[in-house]
């Protein structure tokens, strides 16, 4: 029989300090309230452990009473991976577990528990002369063990991967209560099924990051950076392609913003003044390291040879650390901005690079056909394919009556447009409960029954996020 609200609260204050359980609904709200405010379930109760051995323990008794565990880090996931579906479960919050257990610069790595926030964790990268690359918007509140867990991407996949490819380890607590000590610095390692990377993305399914080694990077001398003007995403893919072959694995970042992002910016006085060089239909925010030794004013010579083939018609270039600030500040405030416009309805997808154009010009008129006078706020990762093609509600729209006509039917325009361009529906935020039946709908059969085996395998009673992920 089922355990009670009241009984599950009760065992886990002998499993853990009683101070560490929440139980009280009003005192959930921090750890209920997820950023894009979609689900809307209570819990059974919030736990936060002070250390592995805690996890083990609370995960060994869920197992044992068939309890749901939902790991969660600093709630900024957007799919819903890490907020209650049904409301009977146990959040399982890795907040305390916030150690740096040691940082190797001569090894490039970093062994950080789950609940460090990314931010500490380049602060402690840059003191040893080094950094940790994974660089987001939430990243003074988003957690290493969440990071992983949705396999983040941010702005300098193009460099340096996403967070896969940036983790060389991870130590994870099993279904069972047992712990996975796969915490290795070894470049080679062939020793049998890559278990990091299953785990990693697997949005705690399959396990419970408690710890992770992570590569680290020489810190450079110093950034270029630069905002230039550009026609259309046509021009921005073009450009891309020259900047890629003179600057090679320099180029760090290259992301594209429309203007009505920027319009929006400014008139809800996010920017203090406008970073770009002056009025433009499109923009592209652009920049490389330079590290010790190295050339200076790369970035400015590959403008100035775009300027020449007539890539761009003008371009401003940072001159300071504020200028820089800034200029991401443009960028990376452009999810905030929307809420202050009304409703949007947000796509996070990938095409092949070059098919970005064609994915942007027909999602765009897909959405003026069925709904006329919708705003289109397509922008992100050009550089890699992974635009977060968002929707804003005409202006003067009614926003609950804009949602209720739009959000199924403009979804359904603009996944059938990126699957035929051969993408992703999901290409850096995951499935959690957002996605799981869009996952059915396009995922191959076979890769599903796959998944499936191997939840199945390590988590036989279905106790880790139950119902996230897998359909």
């Amino acid at each position: 029989m089922p355990l009670s609200a009241t009984d599950i609260i009760a065992q886990l204050t002998t499993l853990v300090d009683p101070a560490a359980v929440i139980g009280v609904p009003e005192q959930m709200g921090n750890y209920l309230n997820e950023p894009r405010k979609r689900f809307h379930k209570s819990a059974a109760a919030i736990v936060l452990p002070a250390s592995v051995v805690e996890v083990q323990a609370i995960v060994r008794w869920a197992n044992e009473h068939g309890v749901g565990l939902i790991p969660q880090g600093g709630n900024t996931g957007l799919v819903g991976a890490q907020v209650p579906l049904r409301g009977d479960e146990v959040i399982i919050s890795l907040t305390r577990l916030d150690t740096i257990r040691s940082v190797d610069p001569t090894a490039g790595t970093m062994t950080a528990e789950a609940g460090v926030i990314l931010e500490n964790a380049h602060k402690a990268a840059e003191a040893q002369g080094t950094i940790f690359p994974l660089w987001l918007a939430s990243q003074g509140s988003a957690r290493i063990g969440g990071l992983l867990s949705s396999n983040a991407g941010g702005v300098n996949v193009l460099t340096y991967g996403n967070a896969r490819e940036l983790t060389m380890g991870v130590e994870a607590v099993l279904a069972d209560g047992r712990l996975y000590q796969g915490l290795n610095s070894l470049k080679k390692d062939n020793t049998g099924y890559d278990l990091k990377d299953l785990l990693v993305g697997a949005e705690g399914t399959l396990g419970i990051i408690t710890a992770a080694t992570l590569k680290l990077f020489p810190k450079p001398e110093d950034y270029e950076t630069c905002i230039v003007n550009i026609a259309d995403p046509q021009a921005a893919l073009t450009l891309f392609q020259l900047l890629r072959e003179r600057l090679g694995g320099r180029l760090n970042a290259f992301e594209i913003v429309p203007s009505l992002g920027l319009d929006m910016q400014l008139r809800h006085a996010m920017l203090d003044r406008d970073p770009t060089a002056g009025p433009s239909p499109w923009y592209a925010l652009i920049e490389i390291s330079r590290m010790a030794g190295g050339q200076a004013g790369l970035l400015q010579a590959a403008i100035e040879t775009a300027f020449e083939r007539q890539l761009i018609d003008n371009a401003v270039l940072a001159e300071s650390l504020s200028d820089r600030t800034r200029m991401w500040a443009f960028r990376e405030q452009m999810s905030e901005v929307q809420s202050k416009e009304g409703a949007s309805i947000k796509h996070d997808v990938s095409v092949p690079i070059a098919a970005v154009p064609q994915l942007i010009a027909e999602g765009s008129a897909a959405a003026e056909r069925l709904f006329p006078g919708i705003r289109p706020v397509p922008f992100g990762h050009m550089g890699d394919g992974n635009i977060h093609f968002n929707f804003s509600q005409p202006v003067g729209a009614d926003p609950k009556a804009f949602m209720a006509l739009a959000d199924e039917k403009l979804h359904e325009a603009i996944y059938e447009i990126v699957l035929k361009l051969g993408g992703s529906v999901s290409a850096e935020h995951g499935i959690g409960q957002l996605k799981i039946d869009l996952l059915r709908q396009v995922k191959d059969p076979v890769a599903l029954d796959m998944m499936r085996a191997i939840k199945t395998a390590l988590d036989p009673k279905g106790i880790l996020n139950p119902g996230k992920m897998l359909p």
